[in-house]
């Protein structure tokens, strides 16, 4: 399933959490894989806490420390920094589902990267039977 997704700032953790469980849900799979794919070089997925908003304000600010969106690069464009934090995250995440629901751990949650926006964008679920 194609999500598409609009966000609002130059750098973002978005959390896409509930629309994961929820194609799990319409899946009536039991015990499988969710898969989820981001088609985009300047933006990622990762999995982390999600109870505290200061865990993706401390992880977007150590990324810009490591590399600045001023920083010394060659790509022409001005979004090396972009690309590479991207490439940090990844570009696909996978979760078991068993019992129906994603075997996500206490705190877990599921977050769309932007690293170079805003923009329009776009990520993929994918829900494999196992």
């Amino acid at each position: 399933m194609r999500y598409k997704i609009q966000t609002t700032k130059p750098q973002q953790f978005i959390d896409i959490t509930a629309k994961v469980a929820e194609e799990v849900k319409k899946s009536n799979v039991q015990d499988g894989l969710a898969v989820i794919f981001v088609p985009h070089t300047t933006a990622g997925v990762t999995i982390n806490e999600n109870a505290d908003p200061n865990v993706v304000r401390d992880m977007i600010s150590a990324l810009e420390k490591t590399f600045p969106v001023d920083g010394e690069y060659f790509h022409f464009e001005g979004n090396a920094h972009a690309h590479i934090k991207a490439s940090l995250m990844g570009s696909s995440s996978t979760v078991i589902i068993q019992e129906g629901k994603l075997l996500l751990g206490t705190w877990q949650g599921i977050y769309f990267c932007e690293f170079d926006g805003p923009r329009n964008r776009e990520f993929y679920v994918k829900i494999l039977r196992g």
